[in-house]
């Protein structure tokens, strides 16, 4: 069977994270993308539109040194415009580390991300990684 276009979709922006490829990122997301990051660290918030979204990613990299790793695990749609991708992440930021499991909660339209929603397994973990 083949992959539903909107789980490819993801796949590709994971694939981009990955290598830091902003400009892929770019074209697979809608001008007013908004990624919403729980918890109460500096980087938590609604990150509004296009270049806040990839300021977001950006800073993710830079805090880390680059050691920032995300390994995706699964990929799911519903056929109606909403994809869960569950993953693995890992880095280092001074002297702390973190390993942990997650999520993003996709919403496509006309096959653009418009919605990112982010889910971790240990919010005040997070937080205190980012403080």
């Amino acid at each position: 069977m083949s992959e539903h276009p909107d789980c490819a979709l993801v796949r590709r922006g994971y694939e981009a994270f990955g290598k830091g490829d902003m400009e892929t990122l770019a074209t697979l997301m809608t001008a007013d993308v908004i990624h919403h990051v729980p918890g109460s660290s500096p980087l938590s918030g609604h990150h509004k539109g296009r270049e806040a979204v990839l300021d977001l990613y950006r800073r993710l990299g830079s805090e880390t040194n680059g050691t920032l790793r995300v390994d995706l695990d699964a990929v799911f749609a519903d056929g109606r415009g909403h994809v869960m991708a569950v993953h693995h992440s890992r880095g280092d930021r001074g002297d702390r580390g973190i390993e942990m499991r997650g999520g993003l909660f996709f919403t496509l339209i006309g096959n653009k991300i418009t919605d990112i929603d982010e889910c971790v397994a240990d919010i005040d973990e997070m937080d205190a990684f980012w403080r």
